[in-house]
């Protein structure tokens, strides 16, 4: 008999227990940086050495933390359910709590890619430094997608959210698209779960609102699924 399917939608708020910043400051800044400064092609282009910094500096303190309760919690649904988590960080805490099939739909931060060819992808742990090149003797860049950049993996979500018996949503408003648009991709009679402090939607029929953080909300949900 086949397993009903999960599907897992993790935002920022999923990974900032485990001391992660979340995307942006109330002002509107980044680590002190307009967004578009660090996130863009035209940033890249202007000063290359700053986005590389920027994604260094990220990538060393994801490097010093630790998956928290909620990822290890979503990895006990794998041996009723078959779960596919779709994240919007480019962190690899679901990876490291035991996830087995995880869709970054934003990049991965310990990866690296070329910039003239974005199939040359490869892992990378260490600071990207100018002057570090790919095969093709172009500059290295951090595999993530900037604002203006198309979001690659959004179509084999969306496929896999069509799939979904029950979705779970965790840490994000679900205001940031494309990611946002994958709700409209789920069968009429999926099961829903919203988990985050400060719901920005209202129970439904088939949708629950759990307003709580990641490591308090997401062990109730996953107790729930395991007892249906």
């Amino acid at each position: 008999m086949s397993k009903s399917k999960i599907v897992v939608l993790t935002g920022a708020g999923m990974s900032a227990e485990s001391g992660i910043r979340t995307f942006r400051d109330a002002d509107g800044l980044w680590e002190g940086h307009d967004v578009m400064q660090v996130a863009s092609p035209q940033g890249w282009r202007a000063n290359q050495d700053l986005v590389l910094d920027f994604y260094n500096q990220r990538r060393r303190q994801l490097l010093t933390v630790k998956p928290n309760a909620a990822h290890y919690a979503l990895t006990e649904l794998e041996d009723k359910y078959d779960v596919t988590i779709i994240t919007q960080n480019i962190d690899d805490l679901h990876e490291r709590a035991g996830s087995s099939d995880v869709v970054h739909l934003h990049g991965e931060l310990l990866k690296a890619r070329s910039s003239v060819d974005e199939t040359l992808v490869m892992s990378w742990d260490k600071d990207i430094l100018t002057g570090d090149l790919c095969e093709k003797k172009s500059q290295l860049r951090p595999h993530v997608v900037w604002f203006g950049e198309a979001v690659p993996m959004i179509e084999v979500a969306m496929q896999i959210t069509t799939q979904a018996d029950y979705i779970v949503i965790i840490g994000t408003s679900m205001q940031v698209y494309p990611a946002a648009s994958l709700m409209h991709y789920a069968k009429n009679d999926a099961r829903i779960f919203f988990i985050d402090p400060r719901p920005s939607i209202n129970p439904g029929k088939n949708l629950e609102v759990i307003a709580e953080n990641a490591t308090v909300g997401v062990p109730i949900v996953v107790a729930q699924l395991l007892n249906i």
